[in-house]
Order: structure tokens, then sequence, then C-alpha cells
């Protein structure tokens, strides 16, 4: 069983900075893909970011790359989120994920799942 506990979220103003933090419970994420998605009100949960655990690979959807990202920290089992230049549009719940896999960015095949936590950007 795998358990994730983002932080890091608030508000902020439009062109701001937020690091959104994931504790993760597992002793090892060898082999393990994790990643960031968000949602906002009334839409689908969208990919952020991933990051291929054991090798430090990164992937961005191309709304973010340049102003995102992603890193872990292997000795304290932490998944980060640096957000720079934030936009309005990108209020919404972050989530972190943990897949066993390759990389994906469909939420679908994510198993594992933390409970969030909201970004406010204001205009």
């Amino acid at each position: 069983q795998v358990q994730l506990v983002e932080s890091g979220g608030g508000l902020v103003q439009a062109g701001g900075s937020l690091r959104l933090s994931c504790a993760a419970s597992r002793r090892t994420f060898s082999g393990y893909t994790m990643g960031w998605f968000r949602q906002a009100p009334g839409k689908e949960r969208e990919f952020v970011a991933a990051i291929r655990w054991s090798s430090g690979t990164t992937y961005y959807a191309d709304s973010v790359k340049g102003r995102f990202t992603i890193s872990r920290d292997n000795a304290k089992n932490t998944l980060y989120l640096q957000m720079n230049s934030l936009k309005p549009e990108e209020t919404a719940v972050y989530y972190c994920a943990a897949r066993s896999g390759l990389y994906s960015d469909s939420y679908a095949r994510y198993d594992y799942w933390g409970q969030g936590t909201q970004v406010t950007v204001s205009s």
C-alpha cells in the first residue's frame, strides 16, 4: 500500500510561484512513475508532470513546460512540483499520484492518489 500526502498549496498572485510537496510512505519507488495532476471545478482531471523515480526522467504537459519543474528526493521519499509564472486558469486542486510501471499521462493508469492540495491563482 502506498500513501501520498500533498502540501504546499495556497493562494498566490498571477505570475507568482509555489512549490508543492508529496510525502510518500513506501520504502522505495524503484520501478514507479510519480505524477502531478490537477482538476479545476467542472473540468476533467488533467496531467501536469511526471517523473520516473529511478532514472529521474521527466515529462510535462505542453502548457507547463518551461514554467513547472518536477523533482524527487530519494532519501526523503518526497516528490516536488515547483510552479513558476502561475496563471489564474491554473487554479485547481493538485494531486500527487503513483503507478508501478512506465510513464503515462492518463490519470486512469495511476493506482495511488493523495488527497489533493488547493492552488488558487488570483488575477
